[in-house]
């Protein structure tokens, strides 16, 4: 038995299971499947070729008191893979929308609130949650049990260890772990699996020792990469980040 509203815009080749309930306002793209038991709310857009397993709610509204019953969207891109049981919410007045990027991995029990955006071919393994207004970038991998607080920011080719509190910003290409949330190191097997150079990554690990293990504040340090080390790509992501960090970074290295 499914409940399935008639207004409901569903591409060709969807395979729908048994005891799905879809409302009117959402569109399913060409090829995507979707479990038994799923559950997917008004203004929710899923592309194609997605697989949705059983025992999801997606598009539900925000659980944000200051939600007024406004108009808004959840957007879930190509091959976005949702396991068992993950509830994703829709946004607010804020952005409006809620956005999962194509290509991207919500391992089971993954929670992802109002106003989020997750980049392309991020991955959220099992029970990693996600208050609101959250930004993780692309290339990203947060550990299990990784909880991270409102309106912090992922950067690009990041990970984050399993277990996590992470209530600062991570800057992008670095791993982060322990408590309290510190900088542990480039995350150069993954900049490698996505085609970075040695020579790269030696230079963003130049960036990172004087921002990360020399001691310096984040103001010495930005003045410091900006005089000795050479304008590329990677160091002007890196300072962007940083100028943009609103909540502050990271912990540097920690020895202890």
């Amino acid at each position: 038995m499914q409940n399935i509203h008639p207004d409901a815009r569903i591409g060709k080749k969807v395979e729908i299971g048994p005891f799905v309930n879809i409302e009117a306002d959402v569109e399913i793209g060409e090829g995507t499947w979707i479990g038994p038991n799923v559950t997917i709310f008004n203004g929710t857009r899923i592309g194609s070729n997605c697989k949705i397993f059983p025992g999801a709610i997606i598009g539900a509204v925000p659980q944000d008191l200051k939600f007024e019953g406004e108009s808004s969207i959840l957007t879930i891109g190509n091959n976005v893979i949702i396991r068992e049981y993950c509830t994703i919410n829709r946004g607010t007045k804020a952005n409006y929308t809620t956005e999962i990027k194509d290509n991207c991995l919500l391992m089971a029990y993954v929670h992802v609130a109002h106003d989020c955006l997750i980049g392309e071919k991020s991955i959220l393994a099992n029970n990693v949650n996600l208050a609101g207004h959250i930004e993780v970038g692309k290339y990203c991998v947060l550990g299990g049990l990784t909880a991270v607080h409102q309106f912090v920011k992922i950067g690009d080719f990041s990970m984050v260890g399993g277990g996590s509190l992470v209530r600062k910003d991570i800057p992008p290409f670095v791993k982060a772990a322990r408590e309290p949330l510190s900088y542990v190191g480039v995350n150069s097997i993954g900049l490698r699996r996505r085609g970075f150079s040695n020579k790269q990554i030696n230079h963003i690990q130049d960036i990172y020792r004087i921002l990360f293990v020399k001691g310096y504040n984040t103001r010495q340090a930005r003045e410091l990469i900006e005089a000795t080390i050479s304008a590329s790509p990677e160091r002007e992501k890196i300072l962007n980040f940083i100028s943009g960090a609103d909540r502050g970074i990271m912990r540097g290295f920690r020895t202890n």
